[in-house]
């Protein structure tokens, strides 16, 4: 079945697709995941997803339960992505971006094919992924200072004048992918109810690493 992007629909979007579990890489609806594919079955996963609606699922191992008979344990949350980039290079690797599409809730986990991991998926509980971002008054003030001593912090070396011409909806979704926090703090961020919800847990977790950096105490 054909897709369209502009518009996307829930009862479009596939019921079972592969999944790539990786630590640390947060894919959010309307956001870009670079990826640089080499492992043998991942390139198996991005071929099949070529030729099957070109989506696959990013989700997160989770770390604190038990391994299980297909690999690492799962969070049960992920994002759908459409490939909507891809190049191959000359030493095999596939060198694509992942556009987030609509979060989506495990149902249960099938069986691997060419060595990926594949589930069946339930996305109505975000239904809201699909339609306009409702990213409102944010405190885009407070987002940005609490944004410049978190850079300096980490080190890194920030466009500023791109970060101001963002819209408030990809300005919170890119520096939620982009910033290095750890897998738990990724999946709070990948699973904040709204928008503005996940505006104001990311303010808090550039807060709390400043915070730490000088030396306070994380909150127990």
């Amino acid at each position: 079945m054909a897709v369209s992007f502009l518009t996307p629909r829930v009862e479009d979007l596939p019921q079972t697709f592969p999944i790539f579990p990786l630590p640390g890489a947060l894919l959010l609806p309307r956001g870009r995941l670079p990826l640089n594919i080499f492992e043998p079955r991942y390139l198996a996963m991005v071929e099949d997803s070529l030729g099957q609606g070109r989506m696959f699922g990013m989700i997160q191992p989770n770390e604190n339960a038990p391994r299980g008979e297909m690999g690492p344990s799962l969070y049960q949350i992920g994002c759908l992505g459409r490939l909507s980039h891809f190049s191959e290079t000359e030493d095999g690797r596939f060198l694509v971006t992942l556009t987030g599409v609509a979060r989506f809730r495990v149902s249960r986990e099938l069986p691997m094919r060419r060595g990926y991991r594949r589930v069946e998926a339930d996305f109505a509980p975000f239904v809201a992924d699909l339609g306009p971002s409702r990213a409102a008054d944010l405190d885009r003030e407070a987002l940005v200072g609490a944004l410049r001593p978190y850079f300096k912090v980490h080190g890194i070396d920030a466009n500023w004048e791109a970060i101001e011409a963002m819209p408030d909806d990809m300005l919170v979704v890119t520096l939620a992918m982009l910033c290095p926090f750890d897998t738990a703090e990724k999946q709070a961020l990948l699973e904040a109810p709204t928008e503005m919800d996940r505006a104001a847990d990311l303010l808090a977790l550039l807060r709390m690493a400043v915070h730490e950096a000088s030396g306070g105490a994380r909150p127990s």
